[in-house]
């Protein structure tokens, strides 16, 4: 195409749980095309499942941010980036080292220890929304606390500085937020994370941050500071993604009655399906997963030379009718985890289990506590984060009939 098309693409036509209309119509007919991105440059945009598994998985293309080429999402997190190396940034074999510090916290056994606790921070904020005004804010009152007091817990946040991180998390992750305000709120973060790496250095608990400051910051293998930023890499990929994960999937649901019904109504197994269903529909990564190649690739019958930008979609590869029958269907009875929400090879998300916890416990919870749940306005209405780093809903105004029958039901 001689023209690049500008990307992202809003979605202002069709379904705002469906990927743009002009993005489902490259995944057709051009599959892997140049677009032309905020400043000026273009990179590839690759659209399809079996093309984006593949790259995703070849050794050829880097996330390393400072490499000439790469797309990066918009000033504001170029200059963040250039600021702070994370996980996410990183190649193998550095990103392979850096990993392994972290996949303890992530385990089997961490994550059913943690349940009770996600349950009860889930039950804690459904007594609060029942007891509170009605129509509330569900965004507000409930997805945004979920994540965030869930990562207190993991990073062993002490509870009287949850509000300081919880505002901190927010300003971070808003779409709307000024450049100087998210940079500053990230230098704050990454401060008080440290300072907590030293004060947990010199009495432990069973948190990672703990775990972290004995293992390495102690031994001298880590500073304060690159543990800081670990656990802020934490806290920004694990925050918005559920947050945005629990009220858009709360939309879908409620305007979905019999999709409703079955995961208000199911058991275990049935959630957990409809967490792996909701994750594929929705894809709410906006920014898409972004490498560079470092060699040249041939993929889709065309070839992307080395130093090229590559922006693979995952809410197309999610729609892709050759992996997925009626891909524009919701079915919480689909089976199998071939989606790809969390990303694909050595990079696909570390907090992949704590994110399906969460979401397990949510969905699990929230409709069944609070059976009459509905929107509070048309769901036309509701406004939509277009050019958030997650796609989500800005609000999302809930009303429900009051019932003793509500608050009786925290789980046992």
């Amino acid at each position: 195409m001689s023209d690049p098309t500008p990307f992202p693409m809003p979605r202002s036509t069709g379904c705002p749980l469906d990927p743009p209309p002009e993005l489902t119509r490259l995944s057709r007919e051009h599959p892997v095309t140049r677009v032309r991105l905020w400043d000026g440059s273009t990179s590839w945009l690759v659209t399809r499942y079996a093309d984006a598994r593949a790259l995703l998985a070849d050794p050829r293309i880097s996330v390393d941010v400072a490499r000439p080429g790469f797309p990066h999402t918009n000033a504001v997190s170029k200059a963040r980036d250039a600021r702070m190396k994370t996980l996410m940034q990183m190649d193998p074999p550095e990103h392979t080292a850096n990993r392994r510090l972290l996949i303890p916290g992530f385990t089997v056994r961490r994550m059913r220890a943690l349940r009770p606790r996600v349950q009860r921070i889930v039950d804690d904020l459904i007594d609060d929304l029942l007891a509170g005004p009605d129509p509330a804010d569900l965004v507000e009152a409930f997805a945004l606390p979920v994540p965030s007091l869930v990562i207190c817990e993991l990073l062993g946040v002490p509870y009287e500085d949850r509000g300081f991180f919880q505002d901190v998390a927010q300003s971070l992750v808003m779409d709307r937020a000024d450049p100087g305000q998210a940079l500053a709120a990230s230098e704050s973060l990454n401060a008080y994370l440290a300072d907590l790496v030293v004060r947990r250095s010199a009495d432990p608990g069973e948190d990672m941050l703990s775990e972290l400051a004995v293992r390495q910051y102690l031994t001298g293998a880590m500073t304060a500071d690159e543990i800081a930023t670990m656990g802020q890499l934490l806290l920004v990929a694990g925050h918005d993604t559920t947050a945005s994960m629990i009220a858009l999937g709360t939309v879908a649901l409620l305007t979905h009655p019999a999709q409703l019904h079955a995961v208000r109504d199911g058991d275990p197994a049935v959630i957990a399906g409809a967490v792996e269903e909701l994750l594929r529909h929705l894809s709410i990564t906006h920014t898409e997963a972004r490498r560079v190649a470092t060699e040249d690739i041939e993929i889709g019958g065309r070839v992307i030379r080395a130093g090229e930008g590559i922006i693979v979609v995952k809410s197309t590869a999610n729609r892709d009718p050759e992996v997925f029958p009626d891909p524009d269907v919701l079915d919480v009875g689909r089976t199998g985890r071939s989606h790809i929400a969390f990303g694909h090879g050595v990079h696909q998300c570390l907090g992949q289990s704590l994110a399906r916890l969460e979401l397990e416990v949510v969905y699990g919870t929230l409709y069944r506590r609070i059976p009459t749940l509905a929107l509070a306005i048309p769901w036309a209405d509701l406004e939509f984060k277009e050019k958030a780093v997650f796609y989500g809903v800005r609000e999302l105004p809930v009303t429900w009939r009051r019932t003793a029958k509500n608050r009786n039901h925290r789980a046992r």
